[in-house]
């Protein structure tokens, strides 16, 4: 098998030197890329063209690669058509005009059902034209591997002289819809390494760093570990937001303070789940597009059914899964996975009955009052704090809220309520503008 992979190794940088063409040109004459396309790359098959799936395809084609694509929604095929590039009705077809195959999928069962379900990648017999495929799917590290050996016992359709098996590598992808849009992904991968070389200008086509694993599968396994982390950070910061805000830090002073501490992370500084701190996130547009709940919730069970193979407990990730399925159960599957501050975290602390009517703002209402400080507080901006208009509910009657000079911040301490104790209200003496 060493042997193998040298005589490919050997092979390959052989036929990647000096087989270039000239960038792709447009119909205006503008080149879209300044770089030279390897003849081996060239004819490229894209399937799956979904939130992440269309921005890569899209910057492949600007890139000068020949593109085909596939995906079983029409109106999306139909997008890349007007443009002048070819979409195919099955995966085969595609195949059949491809040097190599990307596919960018949901789950396992997409994957498979592509590369081996009827009229599929693998449907042709038993020489296929394709080199090499490349799943950038994020799928589990077994069938990846289960994959790759079905994938290799197949020969090439005419004499191609680089390889005289298909090739295939795991390379799933972080960065989210923003990265994939702007080409800045950073792809994990898996696989012959000789490969992952041969194929490296056409990574850095559609993101910026390219990180070699190891072999078949450990490009999958990295990306569940950083999912897992992922999952587990946007939780956490989340919960902290909520902690402070519901103490009557705003989001963008809570922010501030991640940013410049301890606490910074992705989560906070480029993906922030509060709504109005940071614009071109999913939480700045009501948690549309993104990275979905209920693909997290599916890398999640991956990841615990990855660890269960080898004996590794993951009791974070356990309790991170039961939260993420629980936003699925409640309708936010296809929300991005950073509403779990709003809806989560709203759905915990919204039954907290407020003294004296305050209504959902803080402010005097009719009633009993309820504590949702995520629908009121999460939309924050710089400058505002909800108004406790305690002069109405204090039991003393004498503390209010004074002046147009700032808007004063309260800590409301519930204690005794059991023991039939008083409402203690304690004045901050804080002042924000």
């Amino acid at each position: 098998m060493a042997s193998f992979g040298l005589r490919q190794h050997s092979i390959l940088s052989r036929c990647l030197r000096g087989l270039a063409r000239p960038p792709f040109q447009s119909s205006s004459g503008r080149g879209f890329s300044s770089t030279a396309v390897p003849i081996l790359l060239e004819r490229v098959g894209f399937i799956g063209l979904g939130n992440m799936g269309f921005h890569m395809a899209t910057n492949l084609i600007n890139a000068g690669y020949t593109v085909t694509v596939h995906d079983i929604d029409a109106g999306t095929m139909k997008k890349f058509s007007e443009r002048g590039v070819p979409a195919k009705e099955t995966p085969r077809e595609v195949a059949e005009s491809s040097d190599v195959i990307i596919t960018m999928l949901p789950s396992s069962s997409n994957v498979l059902d592509v590369y081996t379900g009827q009229n599929g990648l693998l449907s042709s017999g038993n020489h296929l034209s394709p080199w090499l495929f490349i799943d950038s799917s994020t799928i589990d590290p077994q069938t990846s591997r289960l994959l790759s050996a079905k994938v290799s016992k197949y020969h090439l359709k005419g004499k191609k002289g680089y390889a005289e098996n298909p090739i295939m590598l795991d390379a799933p992808v972080s960065g989210g819809v923003p990265a994939a849009e702007a080409g800045t992904l950073t792809f994990m991968i898996g696989g012959m390494e000789e490969a992952y070389l041969a194929a490296k200008p056409l990574f850095l086509s559609m993101g910026k760093n390219t990180i070699y694993c190891g072999g078949t599968g450990n490009g999958v396994a990295a990306k569940l570990c950083n999912n897992l982390a992922m999952a587990i950070s946007m939780l956490g910061v989340s919960e902290a937001f909520a902690l402070g805000q519901s103490l009557g830090i705003t989001a963008s002073t809570l922010t501030k303070v991640f940013n410049s501490s301890s606490a910074r992370c992705w989560s906070s500084d480029s993906y922030n789940p509060v709504p109005g701190v940071m614009s071109g996130v999913p939480s700045s547009r009501n948690y549309d597009g993104g990275f979905t709940s209920k693909l997290m919730a599916k890398d999640l069970t991956l990841a615990m059914a990855a660890a269960m193979e080898v004996g590794f407990k993951c009791p974070i990730t356990s309790e991170a899964y039961d939260i993420y399925k629980k936003m699925c159960e409640e309708g936010f599957g296809s929300k991005d996975f950073s509403c779990v501050f709003r809806h989560y975290y709203s759905g915990i602390n919204g039954g907290m009955d407020l003294p004296g009517g305050l209504d959902a703002s803080g402010r005097k209402g009719k009633g009993k009052g309820v504590y949702q400080f995520v629908d009121k507080y999460g939309a924050n901006v710089d400058g505002y704090s909800p108004i406790y208009d305690t002069k109405d509910w204090s039991p003393s009657g004498d503390v209010y809220v004074g002046g147009s000079t700032g808007l004063l911040i309260w800590a409301v301490t519930l204690a005794g309520l059991l023991a039939g104790g008083a409402l203690l209200v304690y004045n901050t003496s804080a002042l924000v503008q």
